[in-house]
């Protein structure tokens, strides 16, 4: 059965086009594709990624599972709050999924993976870390915004509450920090993307989600949907899983050796 996220009625009200992706009913476009993928690149344009798996990692061996999980070194992070793209791959080096980790405490990792992959990573993630006495923690709970564009971070900031907007304003990219609204809503706010551009992608509760997209429409950020979140990628060369990589393909063969 097709899975819906929390703000689907949103998508639906704004007169989104809806299409099946990897079993999710997703906003394809809202209107017109060419004037989202402008929007993200002339000024910030937002997506609803709550599709994809958030993923918690809890456990005193959780480095040194992560050292044998996934291909780039996650020695290189050090400061809590950094992040690291890299790839999960299989016994011949083919690639699993694609994801990012996160360090948040020396016995503390988070995961975000591809929503079409949620069942085979949920799957190899815990029988890699039954070894290592490593606590694995799907949060469905949790949605997902992605802010992008050259004036992203700024109508992001300007959500935030007076407490909390300096330190997500200094956070460098491929790091995260909590932050809090002026409304009050809990966010994990991450500097990364899937477009080439700048912004945040936002992990906030479910039940705030509505909340954080109506604020973000009335700061002036336009909803995006997958057709333009694909143009931005591929113009900024960033590879898609199922397409350009897969369990027959190693990190060398796409390109991706860096990870």
């Amino acid at each position: 059965m097709t899975q819906k996220t929390i703000l689907n009625d949103a998508h639906r009200a704004l007169g989104a086009k809806m299409v099946d992706f990897g079993g999710w009913d997703m906003p394809l476009s809202y209107g017109s594709q060419l004037d989202e993928h402008h929007q993200v690149r002339r000024d910030a344009g937002m997506f609803d990624v709550s599709h994809m798996t958030v993923v918690d990692l809890r456990g005193a061996r959780v480095r040194e599972f992560l050292r044998r999980l996934v291909a780039n070194s996650v020695d290189k992070l050090q400061k809590p709050g950094k992040a690291l793209y890299t790839c999960m791959l299989n016994d011949r080096g083919g690639v699993i999924d694609d994801l990012i980790i996160y360090f948040l405490a020396e016995d503390f990792f988070r995961l975000v993976v591809n929503a079409a992959t949620r069942d085979k990573d949920l799957a190899w993630i815990t029988t890699q870390a039954a070894p290592f006495g490593v606590e694995v923690s799907e949060r469905p709970e949790l949605a997902m915004i992605a802010v992008q564009g050259p004036n992203a971070r700024a109508k992001v900031l300007d959500l935030l509450s007076a407490d909390t907007a300096p330190a997500a304003s200094k956070i460098t990219r491929f790091a995260a920090t909590e932050a809090v609204t002026r409304d009050g809503i809990p966010l994990f706010v991450a500097r990364t993307g899937y477009t080439g551009e700048d912004g945040f992608e936002i992990v906030v509760p479910q039940e705030r989600a509505v909340a954080l997209w109506d604020a973000l429409l009335a700061a002036g950020v336009k909803p995006a949907g997958l057709g333009a979140r694909d143009t931005l990628r591929l113009e900024a060369g960033m590879n898609l899983y199922g397409q350009d990589m897969d369990e027959d393909v190693t990190p060398y063969e796409a390109a991706l050796a860096w990870t």
